[in-house]
């Protein structure tokens, strides 16, 4: 595998760069140094697809193996893609060693520099207990990518194409949970079905839960795991709700596969003043399932409003919307629509959940 690398990475490396030798740009990278929130970042960027590979806080030791993590770091990116394991043992197997050479020219640097940019623009999203941060990678792949004048290609899209032609064959297949979610909102039914692939993290169920209802993704949530004994874990995103004294032990959804909890009993509770509960029951397993990303089945009903004022507020609103005479009638409608408010459309939702 090539590593095509500024002087700045070189530098911290403390090595020679070789003489820059011909490679399969599927297996040719180029590689920045940068800082981001006062820690050192290594993004590596594929030359053909674009595809970026993000490690996060590296100290001086991690440099002197910087081979072993970036090998590493592609294992699990892929792995959180989706990528059959046979698909990504063929890569790294071809990939053999590391060679470092100088960065090949301007408008590759240039590219490479985009999705640094992109990096530090969503910085938030960098997560700090781990070297290897494939969320990052997983989200700024699916953005635009210029290459060239008038060509922008999808970078993970592009990187599916370009291993399907390497490997000779799909490179997704995975099991999958039919999961059956229902909105608890009293008297008023709304629900969904959906499947996700087992190698899907919280954080990831989270995103797709907040693109089948419709939500914004303004406030905090939480997932509640219960076993078979009714012994329940807390799985939650942001670090700042560890200091608040709580019974249910509490995790960081990143560290939980869905596959690592099940069977069991699941609620996601979003927004912890409106109070949104969720049920998800997981109906069934499927073996085979071909895709990397979830898939919306059916649902029914629509969703509240952001900031409706729970249950209560909801009921009031629904009341409001359905009496054309009542004084404020025009002024909530045009409310709920500013808040997300809309009719439910699978079609509308399948298209979000694949990009």
């Amino acid at each position: 595998m090539l590593l095509q690398c500024t002087k700045k990475l070189l530098d911290e490396l403390k090595i020679k760069p070789e003489t820059e030798p011909s490679e399969d740009p599927l297996f040719s990278w180029h590689a920045n140094l940068i800082t981001v929130n006062r820690k050192k970042t290594v993004v590596i960027v594929n030359d053909q697809s674009l595809y970026p590979i993000v490690l996060h806080g590296l100290k001086a030791k991690d440099f002197k193996k910087l081979d072993e993590l970036i090998i590493e770091a592609i294992r699990e990116t892929f792995q959180r893609e989706g990528i059959k394991d046979e698909v990504i043992q063929q890569y790294i197997a071809h990939a053999e060693s590391i060679t470092y050479t100088k960065t090949k020219d301007r408008t590759t640097v240039a590219r490479m520099n985009k999705q640094c940019e992109n990096v530090e623009y969503f910085e938030e999203y960098l997560s700090a207990d781990s070297l290897i941060n494939s969320g990052m990678s997983l989200k700024i792949s699916k953005m635009l990518a210029g290459q060239g004048k008038n060509n922008y290609i999808t970078p993970n899209e592009e990187l599916y194409k370009n291993l399907e032609t390497f490997y000779g064959g799909a490179i997704f297949e995975s099991q999958a949970a039919v999961l059956k979610v229902n909105l608890l909102l009293g008297e008023t039914q709304s629900w969904r079905k959906l499947i996700v692939p087992l190698n899907m993290n919280f954080s990831d169920l989270h995103e797709a839960l907040q693109v089948v209802f419709g939500w914004s993704d303004s406030h905090l949530h939480e997932f509640y795991i219960y076993d078979e004994t009714g012994h329940k874990l807390s799985l939650v995103e942001d670090p700042t709700i560890f200091q608040f004294p709580q019974k249910v032990p509490r995790m960081h959804e990143n560290d939980f596969k869905i596959s690592e909890i099940l069977p069991a009993k699941i609620k996601y509770i979003y927004d912890f003043g409106d109070s949104w509960e969720h049920d998800i029951e997981v109906e069934r397993i499927i073996d085979d399932f071909d895709k990397n990303h979830p898939v919306c089945l059916d649902g029914e009903g629509n969703t509240p409003p952001e900031d409706v004022g729970g249950t209560a507020g909801y009921e009031e609103f629904l009341r409001i919307l359905a009496d054309e005479l009542h004084p404020d009638h025009k002024e909530v409608k045009n409310w709920g629509k500013s808040n997300g408010y809309a009719e439910f459309n699978v079609d509308w939702v399948n298209r979000r959940l694949s990009l």
